[in-house]
């Protein structure tokens, strides 16, 4: 039987790898290879980025206005809402996210991306400068040009649409390397596009790896005006050193640690809620999990009481059921990275309260306790469905426990004291915090971090800022 093959897509055309390259695609799941894939190299990406670059050298797509280009966008958006069972599935198969997960929030949110960068795009106001002596200036933000986007395989579709929807909708063009473990919603986007009216060449997907592979041509590529990358921080880290190489700027969001600080005065019930949330939601393969809970304690355990009940609740399994809420992990190398932690935690000085390994991928939800600061599972990105619960006695020692980190994310705050709220999301050094929830967003605000998770933020006129060269105009009017 032959088995389906996931293209490349350059230039508005499906190819294969001029080698006839391929790799396999497993199911998390099953464990078992259900597509291949073709395996781009240096010779698909630079062909790529030649159709990008005549795309916008020459095509219509960056002197479209932004109405025009708003149509297809929207039209993109809308034929997203008529595949979504598609693309949730495409996801839902590659890294094993609950279906239910994959289908209500991520495709709507995909598409929700389009939509209002979109319309962001068209309603953006620049600057007048009215000056002194005649003069007169304002501001213009033009297209940067060919745009590499660079996206993980924890929220493949979601986060592919993150950076392509801002580069399309102020008119660059795109060559997409989506995750070689999560290729098959990109390459379905990719034909949407073109069916929405997208003309060849404005967006191309890529397949293949990073070093000595498509990643690496296409961040070392003089014709490349712009990097956008979300990953983890040692891959930052290289794709930087490469981007220097031509000047070429870089958007970096990797990875986080994130702390989840919960005071004696929050709403108990609502807190535990979305700390289930903030760790075990897509099995903790989360750049913004909360992997770090402090709790004040006066009501540590109780919290750890009623947190342990709720996360032991949670139902694992096929995440093809409608019902499962926690799948497997991605992939067998990062199972075999999560399951190291796991096992290590007595050694570092913990104790597992409960979860630990399950059956084939699956990592049950693992909560420690007693781990020292030093121990890996409180200083390393994890990645997996295991959460650190440590209490606290004051304001200041729970901030700096939260601080205790390189990276700089994100954070939680629960408290139903206002001051403290405020005052704490002040001294916090994460690039968004959440106060009594997780996870919440508005596309107009910077998205990014400090520190080791990341260089730069995007969202709204963040965004607008870096897929654009902003330019200044400076006339002489009365002469």
């Amino acid at each position: 039987m032959t088995m389906e093959l996931i293209p490349h897509f350059i230039d508005g055309k499906e190819i294969e790898s001029k080698d006839d390259g391929r790799f396999d695609n497993v199911d998390p799941w099953t464990r078992e290879v259900r597509t291949q894939v073709a395996l781009g190299g240096a010779e698909e990406a630079a062909l790529a980025v030649s159709a990008a670059r005549d795309a916008f050298d020459s095509g219509a797509w960056p002197r479209m206005g932004f109405t025009e280009r708003g149509r297809i966008l929207h039209r993109l958006a809308d034929l997203m809402d008529q595949h979504t069972y598609e693309l949730a599935m495409a996801d839902t198969q590659d890294m094993g996210k609950p279906i239910s997960d994959s289908s209500s929030k991520d495709v709507p949110r995909s598409a929700l991306n389009f939509r209002f960068f979109a319309d962001h795009a068209r309603m953006s106001a620049a600057e007048t400068l009215p000056m002194d002596s005649g003069h007169h200036a304002y501001t213009r933000f033009e297209s940067a040009g060919v745009v590499a986007a660079i996206a993980p395989w924890n929220f493949p579709l979601m986060l592919e649409t993150w950076k392509i929807a801002p580069a399309l909708a102020w008119g660059n063009t795109v060559v997409l390397k989506p995750a070689e473990d999560t290729p098959s919603s990109a390459t379905i986007l990719a034909r949407l596009a073109l069916e929405a009216g997208m003309p060849p060449g404005v967006l191309n997907v890529v397949h293949g790896f990073g070093p000595d592979s498509v990643g690496e041509a296409l961040t070392t590529d003089a014709r490349v005006d712009r990097i956008t990358f979300t990953g983890e921080s040692t891959t930052g880290r290289v794709i930087g050193r490469a981007a220097a190489g031509n000047l070429t700027p870089v958007s970096l969001e990797l990875g986080g640690k994130g702390a989840n600080i919960v005071f004696a005065d929050a709403d108990l019930e609502s807190a535990v809620q979305w700390s289930i949330k903030a760790i075990f939601n897509n099995a903790g393969q989360v750049c913004l999990a909360g992997s770090r809970l402090f709790v004040e304690r006066g009501i540590y355990d109780e919290f750890l009481r009623r947190f342990c009940e709720a996360a032991d609740a949670l139902i694992i399994g096929d995440p093809k059921d409608p019902s499962t809420q926690l799948g497997p992990l991605a992939t067998e190398e990062h199972y075999t990275k999560v399951r190291s932690f796991v096992d290590g935690v007595e050694a570092d000085g913990g104790t597992t309260m409960i979860g630990g390994l399950g059956e084939g991928w699956v990592v049950r939800p693992t909560v420690v306790t007693d781990a020292p600061a030093t121990a890996r599972v409180c200083r390393e990105e994890i990645f997996g469905p295991v959460v650190v619960v440590t209490p606290f006695d004051s304001e200041a020692e729970a901030v700096d426990r939260a601080n205790d980190t390189p990276f700089g994310l994100n954070a939680m705050v629960f408290t139903q004291n206002l001051s403290r709220a405020h005052r704490v999301s002040s001294l916090l050094r994460a690039g968004t915090v959440w106060v009594n929830c997780f996870f919440v967003r508005d596309l107009r605000a910077p998205f990014g971090g400090f520190g080791d998770s990341g260089v730069g933020r995007e969202g709204g006129n963040f965004s607008r800022e870096f897929f654009t060269e902003p330019k200044a105009v400076v006339m002489e009017i009365d002469s």
